[in-house]
């Protein structure tokens, strides 16, 4: 006999049967001292809940939101009057407008059972961690809910054959995963020239929502041997912020200088719509232009690798630099580049290599500098540069503590060991056995 747990709550003459909620609140404990006893369970109904509401006596439709569909449309089989609809979508305005419906997105329908199939609620998900209730049933409301986050902490160790994104997918890993290594150590591995032989632990923090990995929390310890050298992350609460250092306390980022000539202004800014001088004609400038005397030293804004150094139409002589796999700077409308400048060439941070003038489309001597982050050109006077101060004097001690502790995590996660041959062909040879 399946038995489930009550409470006998005694008031007076009334005596109140309660069953324990422990669908929805398992560890709810009375305050009071009550007594405890069981009984059959099949004196009581147990209803089905479906997003928290009660459905034995409905039924559901799921789907998937079309392109270009509207919410009419998609509850125009479901009795709802165009009434109803313009009062849910002046209500849903400020919350989710049912007007931006997002195409591909999961959406049910707990309807009535009945000829009609009168819609009761609509419920979307706009995302994996959230559903959104439109209730259609006796008042018109909605509001956004959040679908319970497991956080699981996880270890990882592989060896790239490949690729990084290979390599972390191999391991049962999320995407999301790789950007995220890759940013930690932006700065000491070229994620452009990884090796065969390459290897990596991890030790993260994996979110996910009914089996789903839906995010990244953290990465609490990172190991990446590149070419043969290793390198440590070990993340720290500063003062300032949550940053990677290595197991000594030194930044693994390194800081960019924020403009590449020393004495200059500002002539034109990064913008989307700008009157080019030259063509006479309204169009993006992705870049910032800094006036100045031709001949004025340009200098690099950071440690990186010559990508192009040569003429080429509009940009004049120009010069573009790899500093990691993150950022990459361009420096235009140079009246002569830096003698060994190349590409291939090795630069120091504040290395001259090039001089102000007016080549290709400018109208006067000025440097236009143009900054990628990430593949994408952003303006380089807002984009949040990375610091590289270490872990201050006094906090040392405490950092190597748990640096100590991390380090010794991360070298007890052990690589898998490769599938000799003999071992995979008798593998095969049970799995596919020959008559």
């Amino acid at each position: 006999m399946r038995k489930t747990r009550i409470w006998l709550v005694i008031t007076g003459l009334t005596i109140a049967i309660i069953s324990v909620l422990y669908l929805q609140y398992p560890d709810v404990e009375p305050e009071e001292p009550l007594v405890e006893i069981e009984v059959d369970s099949s004196l009581f109904h147990i209803p089905t809940l479906y997003y928290g509401y009660p459905v034995d006596s409905f039924d559901i439709v799921e789907g998937r939101v079309k392109w270009s569909q509207n919410l009419s449309e998609i509850l125009s089989a479901f009795n709802i009057s165009y009434q109803d609809l313009h009062t849910l979508a002046q209500r849903s305005k400020d919350i989710y407008d049912v007007r931006k419906l997002k195409a591909g997105a999961n959406y049910s329908i707990i309807h009535s059972r009945d000829s009609l199939k009168t819609a009761r609620q609509f419920i979307f998900e706009p995302n994996p961690t959230e559903y959104v209730v439109y209730n259609l049933a006796d008042s018109i409301y909605v509001n956004v809910q959040k679908k319970p986050i497991k956080v699981t902490e996880r270890t990882l160790a592989a060896e790239i054959n490949s690729s990084l994104y290979n390599a972390i997918l191999d391991q049962g890993a999320s995407p999301m995963l790789v950007n995220q290594l890759v940013d930690v150590f932006a700065w000491q591995v070229d994620f452009f020239r990884i090796a065969k032989g390459d290897k990596f632990k991890l030790i993260f923090e994996e979110e996910t929502v009914d089996g789903e990995i839906v995010g990244i929390k953290s990465i609490k310890g990172a190991y990446f041997e590149h070419w043969g050298k290793p390198y440590y992350a070990i993340p720290y609460q500063t003062p300032e912020k949550l940053d990677f250092f290595d197991e000594e306390g030194n930044s693994l980022r390194k800081t960019l200088l924020r403009a590449p000539l020393n004495y200059s202004r500002i002539s034109s800014r990064f913008s989307l719509r700008r009157f080019h001088p030259v063509q006479k004609r309204y169009k993006a400038h992705l870049g910032t232009d800094y006036a100045a005397p031709t001949g004025t030293p340009i200098r690099t804004v950071g440690d990186g690798v010559v990508l192009e150094a040569r003429y080429h139409g509009g940009n004049g002589n120009y010069v573009k630099i790899k500093h990691n796999s993150n950022y990459t700077t361009q420096y235009l409308h140079m009246s002569r580049i830096a003698k060994g400048i190349r590409p291939g060439t090795t630069v120091k941070q504040g290395q001259t290599i090039g001089y102000v003038g007016s080549t290709g489309l400018a109208n006067g001597p000025h440097l236009c500098f143009r900054f990628w982050k990430n593949g994408r050109q952003v303006d380089a006077l807002k984009v949040d540069l990375p610091s590289s101060s270490g872990i201050d004097s006094t906090q040392i001690a405490q950092f190597k503590v748990y640096s100590d502790s991390i380090r010794s995590v991360l070298d007890g996660i052990a690589f898998a060991e490769p599938e000799s041959l003999l071992a995979k062909i008798e593998s095969e040879s049970e799995e596919n056995p020959t008559n």
